[in-house]
């Protein structure tokens, strides 16, 4: 049977229940998971925490992110310290459905195939979806959204929250970049798992990256992140993440799906929210409202991350997972000082390997 690391990474005890769910909704899994590993990012309360919680379970593992703050470098110490073949990832506000390794398992029954993702649906905290929030904007809450592939086909990335890979993968592009991904509520809080994925393909050109939408997750959206103010701000930082990745990888293939989603996904979506409004239905003009805003709010976000990082430089490091990784990248690709932007760490290389042993990261 496949064998199947989990990683959860958390940093605040404000999700304690969330992720005594998580954890269980990871053990009560079809495919039973080889092990569960906790990262804490930087947090001794809850690190202590929850090692007393899970003291006696020889199946979960707590863990301390061995690298700087911030959700990249918490990954990078599970990927370290797990030992399956598969890395799956799992946010500490969400819990999976029975089958979700399963059906990461099936897809690694190809060898080709290096990642893959399944279908995050939102847990809306009022208990519905509000009026004005459209679909194709789900990914502003970490979900699955309106114009995403569906069924079990081939993406060009897989979304962070709920994705797995190969080992090997690591080994051949390395670890997720330091400097893009969450750190807590700031800036800019994602796309990490798009600069890795665009990274492996470059390193391995013939890797299959596969979307299956029956490894289902459920993902908790608190009151706050269903406000218009949240809306904004998260499609804005999504904007500062996009050029970072364009930065590391080429505005060619760091913004290649986003120009189908721009282009036909959106417009669509503001014709059937204008329609709905000519027709009396509730919500119609606010999704329509929504997706010019939410477009005009990442639009600025990639202006003013473009012109930073021409300005400063690159803001991020491409880790080496355990002496392996970014130095495996063909000469001029991302991890190459003197190619498309990214930078290797080798300090946080070892961070992240000095953390082995097994003693000690939305």
């Amino acid at each position: 049977m496949t064998s199947i690391s989990v990683v959860v990474c958390v940093y605040t005890e404000d999700r304690w229940e969330d992720i005594l769910a998580a954890v269980s909704s990871v053990r009560a899994q079809s495919h039973k998971a080889h092990e569960t590993l906790l990262v804490v990012d930087h947090n001794t309360s809850l690190l202590d925490r929850l090692t007393r919680e899970y003291k006696a379970t020889e199946e979960v593992r707590v863990l301390a992110n061995a690298g700087p703050r911030g959700l990249s470098a918490g990954r990078n110490t599970g990927i370290a310290e797990s030992t399956g073949e598969i890395i799956a990832f799992l946010d500490d506000d969400a819990v999976a459905e029975r089958d979700w390794l399963l059906r990461f398992a099936e897809g690694y029954t190809d060898p080709e195939v290096f990642a893959v993702g399944g279908r995050t649906l939102p847990a809306w905290a009022s208990g519905r979806r509000p009026r004005w929030f459209p679909e194709e904007f789900d990914w502003v809450v970490g979900c699955m959204y309106r114009g995403h592939p569906t069924g079990r086909v081939r993406v060009r990335n897989v979304l962070g929250g709920n994705a797995s890979f190969r080992r090997t993968a690591f080994d051949i592009a390395g670890g997720f970049a330091n400097g893009i991904g969450r750190d807590g509520d700031k800036l800019p809080l994602g796309c990490e798992e798009t600069e890795l994925c665009i990274r492996l393909t470059r390193a391995r050109p013939d890797a299959v990256l596969l979307i299956d939408d029956r490894a289902v997750i459920h993902h908790r959206v608190p009151p706050a992140r269903e406000r218009f103010a949240y809306f904004r701000t998260r499609a804005y930082a999504e904007g500062l993440s996009k050029a970072l990745v364009a930065r590391s990888v080429g505005a060619d293939k760091g913004l290649e799906s986003e120009r189908r989603y721009a282009t036909r996904v959106l417009p669509a979506g503001v014709g059937r929210g204008l329609r709905d409004a000519l027709l009396a239905r509730p919500g119609g003009a606010g999704r329509a409202g929504a997706i010019v805003a939410g477009v005009a709010a990442a639009a600025v976000g990639y202006v003013v991350g473009s012109a930073r990082a021409r300005r400063s430089g690159a803001t991020f490091s491409i880790v080496d997972i355990a002496g392996a990784g970014s130095a495996g990248a063909p000469p001029g690709g991302p991890a190459d000082p003197n190619g498309a932007g990214g930078t290797e760490d080798r300090k946080g290389s070892e961070g992240a390997k000095g953390s082995g042993g097994g003693e000690a990261a939305a």
